[in-house]
């Protein structure tokens, strides 16, 4: 059975051989031939494309958070030694009057008229012209303790079209006084030769440009002129051209540059006397560089007074916070003031006519800080070792009848002085304010004269202004000083007692264009004696109203 299933599977390997051996033959019998049974064409794959759908950003509802920089607004000032005519009632101040217009009219106790008067004119934006005019006389207890001022003043300005604005202003200055202060009080005079008159006639032209030119140019030219004389005809005029350049290089560093010229002429009426020149001039070259949280001003001052070559550094930095709360200041300065007869009769309007004119150089070395507490407050404290020469000083003039009435004009070739200097601030909207400076000065080291006669060691000036109701306003001003040294006639010195002056004033609406105003002067009643001699009124009050109209907002 076996064998059997042998034949059969090898015979069926014999048949499947003898096939493929027939379709061998069968094949070679054909040519060569390529037999294509599709075409094959290349195809990329569509690559992913990404959908840019803009979508709508989110409303922003937060109320944005704005920084305000503000500076502090309070001055270190260069050391001036303090003035005060006690004849000159200053019935109230009178500010920057645009886009006002008013009368104000009263009487007061010292049989007292006061007139004054403010108007403006223009836009306020390119153009504008302010005309002030007062008028107040007063009459004391005390024989020739009398008192006259009149003034006039024109101011405007105009704006051109080429970033430019011009101003001008032009005004006129009367002033009439008495030498009351004579001792003993039984001594008669003619009014003529005790009368005092000042007449003053000022002008003055600049120019500045508003925005900094391509060139990066800043430029304030003015030139001011005073025509001065008194009731003896004897004339002085003062002239000044202040040319004033800086140029900004980039956002930290600028140049500055200034060059002044300052010419007086005194024409005595005497003409023996000789007319007396008195010319200086300097350059101001510095360097400036200023960040958010330092400034700092790097330069000298070559000054010529009447010939005679001065170098003064002009060194000054302030370091402050980011926010201007606080500021760090320090610097080393020095310059000339001029000293003329129109300076002189506005310290003291008692003096003799001065038969010579030293300008006085000042060299300082201060440092303090300022800033703000918070949106209300703000101080200022500074301290100063300050160096004069040439500084006018004024002691009672016995040598003639020896009555003292006079003063003469004496300079300190050298004295050096300390200086303390604060000033605090206070105020809440216009609903009130309050500002106080207290000055203290030290004069050590004189060489000519045994004291600094007439020159004020403490000084405290305060001032006030509430608004009590809507149209109600009450204001207050505080004075204080320590006694000046003065000269007697036995040639030994003396200081003069301290003095507390307070004045007060209120005003108040009656009707929307008018209204009613009172001002109480020296309320403690109190003569004292800024000079020598010359003792101040007593209390004295001033009441009128005021008219209002063609108001601007």
């Amino acid at each position: 059975m076996r064998q059997h299933l042998y034949k059969i599977f090898l015979s069926a390997i014999c048949i499947v051989f003898i096939g493929v051996s027939v379709n061998a033959q069968k094949d070679s019998t054909r040519g060569k031939s390529v037999n294509i049974t599709s075409s094959f064409k290349p195809v990329l794959r569509e690559s992913a494309k990404i959908n840019f759908n803009a979508s709508p950003p989110t409303a922003d509802t937060a109320k944005p958070k704005l920084q305000y920089d503000i500076p502090n607004p309070s001055l270190l000032l260069a050391y001036q030694p303090g003035s005060l005519k006690p004849l000159a009632l200053q019935v109230d101040s009178v500010g920057k009057f645009d886009n006002k217009n008013y009368i104000k009219a009263g009487f007061g106790s010292l049989r007292t008229p006061l007139v004054q008067a403010g108007f403006s004119f223009g836009d306020g934006n390119t153009a504008g012209l302010n005309v002030y005019a007062k008028y107040v006389a007063s009459q004391g207890k005390k024989e020739f303790q009398d008192f006259a001022s009149t003034r006039v003043k024109l101011s405007g300005f105009y704006k051109t079209a080429k970033n430019i604005e011009l101003n001008a202003s032009l005004g006129m200055n009367a002033e009439k006084f008495y030498k009351y202060g004579f001792l003993p009080e039984s001594l008669s005079f003619a009014t003529d030769s005790i009368r005092q008159n000042f007449q003053t006639i000022s002008a003055r032209v600049g120019a500045h440009n508003i925005d900094k030119t391509e060139f990066g140019l800043l430029y304030s030219p003015e030139v001011r002129i005073d025509i001065f004389s008194d009731h003896l005809k004897n004339s002085e005029s003062n002239t000044v051209v202040d040319l004033p350049l800086e140029k900004s290089i980039n956002q930290n560093f600028a140049v500055k540059l200034g060059l002044t010229f300052d010419l007086t002429r005194l024409s005595p009426k005497v003409k023996t006397a000789g007319t007396i020149n008195n010319t200086m001039y300097f350059i101001s070259p510095s360097v400036l560089y200023k960040k958010s949280t330092f400034d700092l001003q790097a330069g000298i001052r070559p000054s010529w007074d009447n010939k005679t070559f001065k170098m003064f550094p002009n060194i000054l930095a302030d370091i402050g916070t980011e926010d201007k709360r606080f500021t760090f200041q320090v610097g080393w300065t020095g310059y000339l003031r001029k000293t003329t007869y129109q300076y002189l009769a506005s310290q003291n309007p008692w003096l003799w006519m001065p038969g010579t004119l030293q300008n006085t150089r000042i060299e300082e070395r201060f440092a303090g800080f300022k800033g703000s507490i918070d949106e209300h407050f703000s101080y200022a404290v500074k301290v100063a070792f300050n160096k004069l020469n040439n500084q006018p000083l004024f002691v009672n003039d016995t040598s003639a009848l020896g009555d003292g009435k006079s003063f003469r004009v004496v300079n300190e070739e050298q004295m050096k002085v300390l200086n303390f200097g604060g000033e605090i601030g206070y105020n809440i909207e216009e609903k009130f304010s309050l500002i106080a400076n207290l000055s203290f000065n030290q004069y050590t080291g004189l060489k000519t004269n045994k004291k600094a006669w007439g020159l004020l060691p403490l000084e405290l000036n305060t001032a006030m202004r509430l608004q009590i109701l809507k149209d109600l306003w009450l204001k207050g001003d505080l004075f204080a000083w320590s006694g000046p040294q003065y000269l007697k006639k036995n040639g030994s010195d003396g200081k003069l007692p301290g003095a507390v002056d307070l004045n007060a004033g209120l005003e108040f609406k009656a009707t929307k264009n008018l209204g009613v105003w009172a001002q109480f002067n020296n309320i403690f009643n109190k003569e004292y004696q800024r000079w020598s001699q010359y003792p101040v009124y007593g209390f004295n009050f001033v009441a009128g109203v005021v008219f209002s109209f063609d108001q601007k907002n």
